[in-house]
Protein backbone atom coordinates (compact mmCIF):
# COMPACT_ATOMS: atom_id res chain seq x y z
CA UNK A 1 0.00 0.00 0.00
CA UNK A 2 1.24 3.40 -1.08
CA UNK A 3 0.25 5.42 2.22
CA UNK A 4 1.27 8.42 1.03
CA UNK A 5 -0.83 8.13 -1.92
CA UNK A 6 -3.54 7.07 0.13
CA UNK A 7 -3.07 9.63 2.47
CA UNK A 8 -3.18 12.85 -0.66
CA UNK A 9 -2.40 16.41 0.07
CA UNK A 10 -5.54 17.27 2.58
CA UNK A 11 -5.00 14.73 5.31
CA UNK A 12 -8.36 14.99 7.72
CA UNK A 13 -8.84 13.72 10.90
CA UNK A 14 -12.04 11.65 10.23
CA UNK A 15 -9.74 10.13 7.24
CA UNK A 16 -6.92 9.70 9.40
CA UNK A 17 -8.99 7.98 11.89
CA UNK A 18 -10.38 5.54 9.99
CA UNK A 19 -7.27 4.24 8.27
CA UNK A 20 -5.42 3.75 11.51
CA UNK A 21 -7.13 0.75 11.94
CA UNK A 22 -6.64 -0.93 8.66
CA UNK A 23 -2.54 0.01 9.48
CA UNK A 24 -0.06 -1.62 12.03
CA UNK A 25 1.98 0.45 14.45
CA UNK A 26 4.60 0.18 12.13
CA UNK A 27 2.74 2.29 9.46
CA UNK A 28 1.57 4.41 12.15
CA UNK A 29 4.71 5.92 12.78
CA UNK A 30 5.32 6.24 9.09
CA UNK A 31 2.16 7.74 8.77
CA UNK A 32 3.19 10.06 11.83
CA UNK A 33 6.25 10.86 9.76
CA UNK A 34 4.39 12.33 6.47
CA UNK A 35 2.30 14.25 8.62
CA UNK A 36 4.98 16.03 10.29
CA UNK A 37 7.22 16.73 6.86
CA UNK A 38 4.35 18.35 5.54
CA UNK A 39 4.03 20.63 7.78
CA UNK A 40 6.20 23.76 8.15
CA UNK A 41 7.84 24.64 11.66
CA UNK A 42 8.80 28.05 12.84
CA UNK A 43 11.74 30.04 11.96
CA UNK A 44 14.33 29.44 13.63
CA UNK A 45 17.99 30.12 13.51
CA UNK A 46 20.00 27.23 11.86
CA UNK A 47 24.16 27.15 12.81
CA UNK A 48 26.68 25.01 11.45
CA UNK A 49 30.06 24.62 13.27
CA UNK A 50 32.56 22.51 11.27
CA UNK A 51 35.90 21.73 13.54
CA UNK A 52 38.93 20.19 11.12
CA UNK A 53 41.48 18.87 13.42
CA UNK A 54 45.04 18.47 13.01
CA UNK A 55 45.69 16.48 10.16
CA UNK A 56 48.70 14.44 10.75
CA UNK A 57 50.47 14.29 7.14
CA UNK A 58 50.06 16.70 3.92
CA UNK A 59 47.45 14.10 2.56
CA UNK A 60 45.16 14.40 5.35
CA UNK A 61 45.08 18.31 4.98
CA UNK A 62 44.29 18.12 1.99
CA UNK A 63 41.30 15.79 2.44
CA UNK A 64 39.96 17.72 5.21
CA UNK A 65 40.39 20.81 3.60
CA UNK A 66 38.11 19.85 0.35
CA UNK A 67 35.90 18.58 2.28
CA UNK A 68 34.86 21.76 4.67
CA UNK A 69 35.43 23.95 1.77
CA UNK A 70 32.88 21.61 -0.25
CA UNK A 71 30.34 21.61 2.99
CA UNK A 72 30.73 25.18 3.80
CA UNK A 73 29.78 25.76 0.64
CA UNK A 74 26.81 23.84 -0.08
CA UNK A 75 25.85 25.24 3.37
CA UNK A 76 25.72 28.99 2.25
CA UNK A 77 24.27 28.48 -1.04
CA UNK A 78 22.11 25.35 -1.66
CA UNK A 79 21.02 25.47 2.09
CA UNK A 80 21.12 29.05 2.07
CA UNK A 81 22.48 29.44 5.14
CA UNK A 82 23.79 32.96 6.36
CA UNK A 83 27.56 33.22 6.12
CA UNK A 84 27.61 34.77 10.07
CA UNK A 85 25.89 31.35 10.86
CA UNK A 86 28.20 29.11 9.70
CA UNK A 87 31.91 28.91 11.59
CA UNK A 88 34.67 26.46 10.66
CA UNK A 89 37.64 26.26 13.03
CA UNK A 90 41.00 24.08 11.41
CA UNK A 91 45.13 23.98 11.65
CA UNK A 92 45.49 26.10 9.12
CA UNK A 93 43.88 29.47 10.47
CA UNK A 94 45.19 31.46 13.34
CA UNK A 95 43.72 33.62 16.03
CA UNK A 96 40.21 32.40 17.10
CA UNK A 97 39.74 30.20 14.16
CA UNK A 98 42.22 27.61 15.10
CA UNK A 99 41.16 24.31 15.67
CA UNK A 100 42.48 24.33 19.46
CA UNK A 101 40.59 23.46 22.61
CA UNK A 102 40.44 26.75 24.12
CA UNK A 103 38.77 28.09 20.90
CA UNK A 104 36.19 25.30 20.72
CA UNK A 105 35.20 26.00 24.58
CA UNK A 106 34.84 29.72 23.70
CA UNK A 107 32.50 28.84 20.46
CA UNK A 108 30.17 26.87 22.53
CA UNK A 109 30.35 29.15 25.69
CA UNK A 110 29.30 31.79 22.90
CA UNK A 111 26.39 29.23 21.47
CA UNK A 112 25.08 28.49 24.57
CA UNK A 113 24.29 32.19 24.77
CA UNK A 114 22.55 32.15 21.43
CA UNK A 115 21.14 29.29 20.29
CA UNK A 116 16.97 29.31 21.20
CA UNK A 117 14.86 26.22 21.26
CA UNK A 118 13.38 26.94 17.67
CA UNK A 119 16.90 26.67 16.40
CA UNK A 120 19.38 23.81 14.33
CA UNK A 121 22.57 23.78 15.23
CA UNK A 122 24.48 21.48 13.21
CA UNK A 123 28.37 20.09 14.12
CA UNK A 124 30.43 18.42 11.68
CA UNK A 125 33.95 16.56 12.94
CA UNK A 126 36.21 16.35 10.70
CA UNK A 127 40.02 14.37 10.99
CA UNK A 128 41.26 11.87 13.39
CA UNK A 129 39.93 9.87 16.78
CA UNK A 130 41.64 8.24 18.89
CA UNK A 131 40.98 5.96 21.69
CA UNK A 132 43.35 4.59 24.66
CA UNK A 133 41.20 2.05 26.23
CA UNK A 134 39.54 4.49 28.50
CA UNK A 135 38.94 7.70 26.83
CA UNK A 136 37.71 8.47 22.92
CA UNK A 137 39.22 11.81 22.03
CA UNK A 138 38.82 13.93 18.66
CA UNK A 139 42.31 14.84 17.81
CA UNK A 140 42.71 19.11 17.88
CA UNK A 141 45.80 21.32 17.33
CA UNK A 142 47.43 21.09 20.82
CA UNK A 143 45.24 19.12 23.46
CA UNK A 144 43.03 16.93 22.50
CA UNK A 145 39.05 16.98 23.64
CA UNK A 146 37.49 14.02 25.13
CA UNK A 147 34.08 12.62 24.00
CA UNK A 148 33.36 13.81 28.14
CA UNK A 149 34.41 17.29 27.51
CA UNK A 150 32.02 17.40 24.08
CA UNK A 151 29.74 15.94 26.50
CA UNK A 152 30.12 18.57 29.01
CA UNK A 153 30.42 21.63 26.02
CA UNK A 154 26.80 20.48 24.39
CA UNK A 155 24.87 19.44 27.66
CA UNK A 156 23.42 23.11 28.15
CA UNK A 157 22.98 24.11 24.48
CA UNK A 158 19.53 24.73 23.50
CA UNK A 159 17.88 23.57 20.15
CA UNK A 160 17.86 20.91 17.63
CA UNK A 161 21.24 19.77 17.74
CA UNK A 162 23.02 17.38 15.38
CA UNK A 163 26.43 16.10 15.89
CA UNK A 164 28.56 14.42 13.42
CA UNK A 165 31.79 12.89 14.11
CA UNK A 166 33.40 11.46 11.00
CA UNK A 167 36.26 9.79 12.27
CA UNK A 168 37.94 6.39 13.54
CA UNK A 169 37.33 5.45 17.39
CA UNK A 170 34.22 7.81 17.53
CA UNK A 171 31.68 5.45 18.52
CA UNK A 172 32.24 6.34 22.28
CA UNK A 173 31.30 9.86 21.33
CA UNK A 174 27.54 7.96 20.62
CA UNK A 175 26.86 6.59 23.56
CA UNK A 176 28.44 9.78 25.42
CA UNK A 177 26.45 12.74 23.04
CA UNK A 178 23.04 10.71 22.89
CA UNK A 179 20.10 11.87 24.41
CA UNK A 180 16.62 12.94 23.68
CA UNK A 181 15.93 15.18 20.89
CA UNK A 182 19.40 14.98 19.49
CA UNK A 183 20.74 13.50 16.32
CA UNK A 184 24.10 11.68 17.20
CA UNK A 185 26.16 10.18 13.90
CA UNK A 186 29.72 8.34 14.10
CA UNK A 187 31.53 6.59 11.35
CA UNK A 188 32.38 3.64 13.61
CA UNK A 189 30.49 1.40 15.89
CA UNK A 190 33.43 0.74 17.80
CA UNK A 191 36.13 2.28 19.57
CA UNK A 192 38.51 -0.10 18.30
CA UNK A 193 38.18 0.59 14.61
CA UNK A 194 41.13 2.88 14.54
CA UNK A 195 41.71 3.02 10.62
CA UNK A 196 41.18 6.52 8.37
CA UNK A 197 37.17 6.73 7.34
CA UNK A 198 35.90 7.11 4.39
CA UNK A 199 32.41 7.94 5.55
CA UNK A 200 33.43 11.99 6.01
CA UNK A 201 33.69 12.20 2.09
CA UNK A 202 30.77 10.23 1.39
CA UNK A 203 28.46 12.04 3.65
CA UNK A 204 29.52 15.93 2.89
CA UNK A 205 28.41 14.77 -1.04
CA UNK A 206 24.97 12.77 0.13
CA UNK A 207 24.02 15.95 1.83
CA UNK A 208 24.60 18.18 -1.56
CA UNK A 209 23.47 15.44 -3.86
CA UNK A 210 19.48 15.60 -5.05
CA UNK A 211 19.90 12.00 -5.24
CA UNK A 212 20.02 11.45 -1.77
CA UNK A 213 16.21 12.72 -1.94
CA UNK A 214 15.16 9.05 -1.37
CA UNK A 215 11.12 10.19 -0.56
CA UNK A 216 11.62 12.16 -2.94
CA UNK A 217 10.04 15.54 -1.04
CA UNK A 218 12.53 18.07 -2.74
CA UNK A 219 14.49 17.65 0.59
CA UNK A 220 17.38 15.76 2.04
CA UNK A 221 17.06 15.16 5.43
CA UNK A 222 19.92 13.81 8.24
CA UNK A 223 18.52 10.19 7.85
CA UNK A 224 18.59 10.25 3.96
CA UNK A 225 22.00 11.32 4.16
CA UNK A 226 23.10 9.38 6.69
CA UNK A 227 21.60 6.49 4.55
CA UNK A 228 22.77 7.36 0.98
CA UNK A 229 26.71 7.97 2.95
CA UNK A 230 26.37 4.58 4.69
CA UNK A 231 25.68 2.34 1.53
CA UNK A 232 28.69 4.60 0.04
CA UNK A 233 30.80 3.13 2.85
CA UNK A 234 29.55 -0.21 2.04
CA UNK A 235 30.41 -0.26 -1.38
CA UNK A 236 33.59 1.31 -1.31
CA UNK A 237 34.18 -1.96 0.53
CA UNK A 238 32.98 -3.87 -1.62
CA UNK A 239 34.68 -3.09 -4.34
CA UNK A 240 38.30 -2.96 -3.11
CA UNK A 241 37.66 -6.18 -1.91
CA UNK A 242 38.31 -5.26 1.73
CA UNK A 243 36.31 -6.26 5.05
CA UNK A 244 34.75 -3.25 6.29
CA UNK A 245 36.77 -1.48 9.23
CA UNK A 246 34.13 1.23 9.72
CA UNK A 247 30.59 0.74 10.49
CA UNK A 248 28.43 4.37 10.14
CA UNK A 249 25.79 4.68 13.12
CA UNK A 250 23.06 6.97 13.86
CA UNK A 251 21.13 7.21 17.32
CA UNK A 252 18.68 9.92 17.59
CA UNK A 253 16.08 8.32 20.63
CA UNK A 254 18.68 8.88 23.59
CA UNK A 255 19.15 5.13 23.93
CA UNK A 256 23.34 5.50 23.36
CA UNK A 257 22.98 2.68 21.24
CA UNK A 258 22.76 3.38 17.44
CA UNK A 259 22.03 1.60 14.41
CA UNK A 260 23.06 0.91 11.22
CA UNK A 261 20.85 2.94 8.20
CA UNK A 262 19.43 -1.22 6.90
CA UNK A 263 18.22 -1.62 10.24
CA UNK A 264 15.23 -2.72 11.36
CA UNK A 265 15.51 -1.06 15.08
CA UNK A 266 13.52 1.63 16.06
CA UNK A 267 15.41 4.44 15.10
CA UNK A 268 16.06 7.52 13.04
CA UNK A 269 12.10 8.97 13.45
CA UNK A 270 13.63 12.35 14.70
CA UNK A 271 16.25 12.16 11.84
CA UNK A 272 13.47 11.52 9.26
CA UNK A 273 12.24 15.07 9.94
CA UNK A 274 15.74 17.12 10.70
CA UNK A 275 16.75 19.13 7.25
CA UNK A 276 19.28 21.64 6.87
CA UNK A 277 17.75 23.57 4.25
CA UNK A 278 15.31 26.30 5.06
CA UNK A 279 11.61 25.37 5.90
CA UNK A 280 9.02 26.13 3.48
CA UNK A 281 7.44 29.55 3.85
CA UNK A 282 9.54 30.32 6.85
CA UNK A 283 10.17 33.63 5.85
CA UNK A 284 6.20 34.22 6.54
CA UNK A 285 5.22 32.65 9.22
CA UNK A 286 3.01 34.52 11.24
CA UNK A 287 1.23 34.81 14.63
CA UNK A 288 -1.35 32.15 13.98
CA UNK A 289 0.91 30.13 12.22
CA UNK A 290 3.43 30.32 14.97
CA UNK A 291 0.57 29.43 18.18
CA UNK A 292 -0.30 25.95 15.73
CA UNK A 293 3.24 24.95 15.62
CA UNK A 294 3.48 26.04 19.29
CA UNK A 295 0.49 22.89 20.16
CA UNK A 296 2.32 21.05 17.56
CA UNK A 297 5.40 20.80 19.44
CA UNK A 298 3.77 20.05 22.76
CA UNK A 299 2.06 17.01 20.95
CA UNK A 300 5.17 15.55 19.83
CA UNK A 301 6.57 16.29 23.22
CA UNK A 302 3.47 13.88 24.64
CA UNK A 303 4.18 11.29 21.42
CA UNK A 304 7.74 11.13 22.79
CA UNK A 305 6.33 10.77 26.58
CA UNK A 306 3.87 8.35 25.09
CA UNK A 307 7.07 6.30 23.78
CA UNK A 308 8.55 6.01 26.98
CA UNK A 309 5.38 4.62 28.43
CA UNK A 310 4.39 2.04 25.93
CA UNK A 311 6.04 -1.10 27.98
CA UNK A 312 3.64 -0.03 30.91
CA UNK A 313 0.78 0.33 29.03
CA UNK A 314 -1.60 -2.24 27.46
CA UNK A 315 -1.78 -2.72 23.82
CA UNK A 316 -5.42 -1.23 23.54
CA UNK A 317 -4.70 1.89 25.53
CA UNK A 318 -0.98 3.02 24.07
CA UNK A 319 -3.39 2.39 20.10
CA UNK A 320 -5.79 4.71 21.63
CA UNK A 321 -3.85 7.44 22.91
CA UNK A 322 -1.66 7.30 19.42
CA UNK A 323 -4.53 7.49 17.90
CA UNK A 324 -5.58 10.75 19.47
CA UNK A 325 -2.52 12.40 19.28
CA UNK A 326 -1.82 11.47 15.32
CA UNK A 327 -5.20 12.74 14.44
CA UNK A 328 -4.55 16.05 16.18
CA UNK A 329 -1.21 16.09 14.51
CA UNK A 330 -3.11 15.42 11.13
CA UNK A 331 -5.23 18.49 12.07
CA UNK A 332 -3.21 21.14 13.33
CA UNK A 333 -0.68 20.48 10.07
CA UNK A 334 -3.78 20.95 7.55
CA UNK A 335 -4.44 24.06 9.42
CA UNK A 336 -0.97 25.49 8.80
CA UNK A 337 -0.70 24.54 4.99
CA UNK A 338 -4.35 25.72 4.80
CA UNK A 339 -2.92 28.91 6.72
CA UNK A 340 -5.51 28.70 8.86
Amino acid sequence: MDVAKALGAAVTPAVLASRFSLLGSCSRFLVLFLVLSAAPAIAGERYAIVISGASGGEKYAAQQKAWRSQLATFLTTGFSFSDANVTILDEESAGSSRSTAENVRRLFADLRRRVTANDTLLLVLLGHGTFDGTDAKFNLVGPDLSAGDWKDMLGNLAGRVVVINTTESSFPFLEQLSMRGRVVITATDSAQQRFTTVFPEYFVRALADSASDLDKNGRVSIWEAFSVASASVTQYYEQKGQLSTERPLLDDDGDGIGHEAGSPADEGDLARTVYLDAEPGSATVDVATATLERRRIALEKQLDDLKTRKPSMSDADYQAELEKILTALAKISQQIRNGS
